[in-house]
């Protein structure tokens, strides 16, 4: 029986994603390059330490001031999620979750600070029971220790957990964790190679969380 969901947080519940792939692009056609969407999604829900600046001076073949390029992006990027709001459905799953009476949990490859400033601006950061980030192991996604930490840390079973996540790094550790995973991309992650999942959704607000979770426990019934 599925007890509680944890989501993830870039992407799915504020989709920082498109925004900051967007200013990127826009910084790489100054030098008239590009930053091809498929390597970008490599980077996508984990942490590899991959350098956008290094990588454009490859493309380019000439130094750039990276210091003065990375304020620039940073400024645009916070600019733009300032007026950013939820993805769609995403208050909607929340509230139904408590209704469900479900735990709530957030497993994340960012950092404690950075979660936990937006879900405040959002509005939605008193829905989660427990947060676990980049903080809290020593290996990020797709690497299942968030998941697992975050499923014990609500006092569940990983099984008894359904994770949603938009990329195929975060679903890849929800499934290695061995709970059941819906996927929801955005603009970005659309194109993703995902590994097997149990459902995907191109919106929260395309199927009610109640009705989602009877089609879950149908499947592993199922199986």
């Amino acid at each position: 029986m599925i007890k509680g969901i944890i989501f993830d947080f870039d992407g799915l519940i504020l989709d920082t994603e498109t925004h900051h792939y967007r200013i990127l692009q826009d910084l790489f056609a100054e030098y008239d390059s590009e930053l091809p969407i498929e390597r970008w999604q490599q980077e996508i829900g984990t942490q590899s330490g991959f350098s956008p600046f290094h990588y454009l001076e490859e493309l380019i073949e000439q130094e750039i001031e990276h210091k003065q390029l990375r304020q620039q992006v940073k400024e645009k990027f916070h600019a733009k999620l300032a007026e950013e709001k939820a993805r769609d459905g995403v208050e909607d799953y929340l509230k139904a979750a408590r209704e469900l009476d479900l735990k709530v949990g957030l497993a994340s490859s960012s950092d404690y600070e950075w979660v936990s400033k937006y879900l405040k601006n959002l509005g939605l950061f008193g829905y989660f029971e427990c947060i676990k980030t980049s903080d809290d192991v020593e290996k990020v996604k797709p690497d299942p220790s968030l998941y697992v930490k975050a499923a014990h840390c609500l006092g569940l079973e990983p099984e008894e957990c359904v994770a949603f996540e938009d990329s195929a790094n975060g679903a890849l550790a929800a499934k290695k964790a061995g709970m059941g995973c819906v996927i929801v991309p955005n603009e970005v992650t659309q194109t993703m190679d995902f590994c097997a999942v149990e459902h995907r959704l191109s919106s929260m607000a395309d199927m009610p969380l109640g009705e989602l979770l009877n089609y879950l426990e149908r499947l592993k019934v199922s199986k």
